[in-house]
């Protein structure tokens, strides 16, 4: 039996079979504990099967500053309801007890990540099963986090988006691993959505500075959209959607009703049969 692939090479792997599948992969974004820990488990613990190809993980945070009106929410909602650090590694744990294939990456802010203590954070991280991380508001030019994700193994993600030029382009991907992950349009997320024409000319200016994988996000909501873009990434991510459904799934006291899970699942499925 061959060992267990951890980190930047689970992540290497499943972007191989995709290509060699002839799909782009769906990396699937939910907030840790929204709107509960065992609601939030157990939609995590069903995505792959649901069609994710890749899961995002956000981790709660009081000031998601670049985040939209959704997923702001939906961190708020984690938070009043017990989320914390420690609990979204526990996620990752148990998550791990039943998928050893699909890849993992923490996003978030690196205010948590500090508070945590860094090193300990990635060390405690790559034990639970964590892949990779991206921290919105940590620049390339900061090696505080991304050398110790690095001696673990893991892969720091970097975003690029419709401002970043090619006298900056070299800088984001010098010390990226993973994939590219390619904002495709300005402003916080959930918002709007980019003409494929643009990210298509996009795209191939970025695979001029790298040759990692592409994931592009930011206003995917429908199968048809992630079909099209599909087309010319190597995977396309969806959070907001999926954090709405999420909220168009509670009480008037803000508990999940029973359908909250499927209902989330299913919009999965539903977006990612555009990938097949």
């Amino acid at each position: 039996m061959s060992a267990e692939l951890i980190g930047s090479a689970r992540i290497a792997k499943r972007f191989a079979d995709l290509k060699a599948e002839g799909r782009a992969g769906l990396a699937a974004f939910i907030t840790a504990g929204d709107p509960d820990i065992k609601t939030s488990s157990a939609i995590l613990k069903q995505l792959p099967d649901a069609g994710a190809d890749i899961i995002e993980l956000g981790m709660p945070f009081s000031d998601p500053m670049a985040d939209g009106p959704a997923v702001q929410a939906s961190s708020q909602r984690a938070l009043d309801n017990g989320a914390s650090m420690i609990k979204t590694l526990d996620m990752v744990r148990i998550f791990r007890q039943g998928d050893s294939v699909t890849p993992i990456i923490l996003m978030g802010y690196f205010n948590p990540v500090y508070v945590y203590g860094v090193e300990k954070f990635v060390a405690d991280a790559a034990e639970a099963g964590v892949d990779g991380f991206i921290i919105v508001d940590l620049p390339p030019e900061e090696s505080e986090m991304r050398e110790p994700v690095e001696n673990a193994g893991l892969s720091f993600i970097y975003l690029a988006t419709p401002t970043t030029d090619d006298e900056r382009l070299p800088t984001v991907v010098e010390h990226a691993s993973g994939f590219i992950y390619y904002v495709s349009v300005t402003g916080v997320t959930g918002t709007s959505s980019a003409a494929t024409a643009d990210i298509e000319t996009a795209l191939a200016r970025l695979r001029r500075h790298s040759d990692l994988p592409i994931t592009v996000g930011f206003g995917i909501r429908t199968a048809e959209q992630a079909a099209e873009i599909g087309k010319h990434a190597e995977a396309i991510a969806v959070g907001s959607a999926f954090v709405n459904k999420v909220a168009e799934n509670l009480n008037e006291d803000g508990t999940a009703k029973d359908s909250c899970a499927d209902a989330v699942l299913d919009l999965v499925r539903e977006i990612s049969s555009g990938l097949t």
